[in-house]
């Protein structure tokens, strides 16, 4: 990092002179160690670097659940669950920051009396100046989240999203004289416009003539005031993830030259391929049911595995969903996948798998086991120098006779 200007801030009351770096750091001693630490904030421009709270369904409850992101951080817990005895272990840990996969806050809560084990947590969170930030759907849909880092527990290849997120694309058409067409589409594309899958400065441009004619109170760039003028011009095409519709007008507006600018914005039908939930892929050798079962069991440190009827047949191509993945068996026939592993399915679920593919259960907990340490291993590539800590309190609240 480069540390630039100093300016002074206010501390415990105190005035002093912090330097202002990328992360706005400020030094502090701890037990006669020096660690670094930074605004809340700073965190969750990580975090959301990491899994971007617009990819969270809409169902979802995620980002900062309890705390003030203006709070200087002393440290990072990562948990699956921030239950009571998780926040009890930050404390411990001198982290003021608990990072979970699952929201503690999901529904509606009218009262805070500590009356079981959600409110428990918040107020114990609350008492000790702790923060809980939630991640949840925001890292299922991301194409390198939660299935994904299932994949790769399994060793699969070849992987693509299974369910990919719908309505979250959108397309912007505008105008721009030839002059300045390329700047204003190397604008948007720097905004974040035109990324289809593992191609980005997509856009599509045809020419034109524009005509418009200024009242008396018009600036025009190009002819003059009451008079009508004929342009060349160049229509520009782009399409862009739909939570960045206010940088990508921002960047149009601050790129173009003209005094009023002529833009359409419209909401796609198009899946996003590369966002959305569980994944599907190849093992690199195909093993028998049996096989392939006992080394998920394994890998996945399940305490058993429920089954539909097994096949007799090789197990070549995989679908995975971490968490609740009934809807998506479906999903999982459709791409023609020999079994399909996910977590808390109900009785009538294991019919649907239809005799086409073998559908496992694994346990919700077991299905994003690898989680937190990938979330962990993320904010230490990201964050150097810096207390980030792996909670080792097991949350599952499923235990196996």
């Amino acid at each position: 990092m480069i540390i630039t200007k100093s300016k002074d801030t206010k501390h415990n009351g105190k005035k002093s002179s912090v330097p202002n770096l990328n992360f706005h750091l400020v030094s502090l001693k701890l037990k006669k160690t020096q660690y670094f630490s930074m605004q809340i904030s700073s965190v969750i421009t990580v975090l959301e670097e990491l899994a971007p709270l617009a990819y969270a369904e809409d169902f979802d409850n995620v980002g900062l659940l309890v705390g003030d992101k203006n709070t200087i951080c002393t440290g990072i817990l990562v948990c699956h669950d921030a239950l009571e005895q998780v926040i009890d272990e930050a404390i411990a840990k001198n982290c003021n920051l608990v990072v979970c996969f699952h929201p503690i806050l999901f529904s509606g809560i009218k009262k805070i009396t500590g009356q079981d084990y959600v409110q428990k947590s918040v107020i114990k969170a609350i008492k000790n100046d702790i923060a809980i930030y939630a991640i949840h759907t925001a890292l299922d849909n991301h194409r390198n989240g939660v299935n994904k880092i299932f994949c790769n527990a399994l060793g699969l290849i070849n992987t693509k999203i299974l369910v990919p997120k719908q309505n979250f694309i959108q397309k912007l058409v505008t105008y721009a004289p030839i002059d300045c067409a390329n700047a204003v589409k190397q604008a948007l594309f720097n905004a974040g416009a035109g990324n289809i899958a593992n191609y980005d400065n997509c856009s599509f441009t045809s020419e034109g003539i524009g005509s418009y004619r200024g009242n008396e109170l018009s600036n025009p760039t190009i002819g003059t005031k009451g008079v009508l003028t004929h342009t060349l011009e160049q229509k520009i095409e782009v399409i862009f993830e739909k939570h960045l519709q206010k940088q990508i007008i921002n960047a149009l507006f601050s790129s173009h030259i003209y005094e009023e600018i002529a833009y359409e914005i419209y909401n796609l039908e198009n899946k996003h391929q590369q966002v959305g939930l569980g994944m599907i892929g190849e093992l690199e050798h195909e093993i028998n049911e049996i096989d392939f079962l006992h080394f998920v069991k394994k890998t996945m440190q399940c305490g058993g595995i429920r089954h539909s009827k097994l096949l007799g047949k090789n197990i070549k191509k995989v679908a995975v969903l971490g968490g609740s993945g009934s809807f998506a068996i479906p999903n999982a026939i459709t791409a023609q996948a020999d079994i399909y592993v996910t977590a808390d399915l109900k009785y009538h679920d294991f019919y649907k798998a239809e005799n086409k593919l073998v559908v496992a259960d694994i346990g919700h907990f077991e299905s994003e086991r690898f989680t937190k340490n990938y979330i962990v291993d993320f904010l230490k590539e990201k964050i150097t120098n810096f207390a980030i800590v792996l909670s080792e309190i097991n949350t599952n609240p499923v235990k196996y006779l």
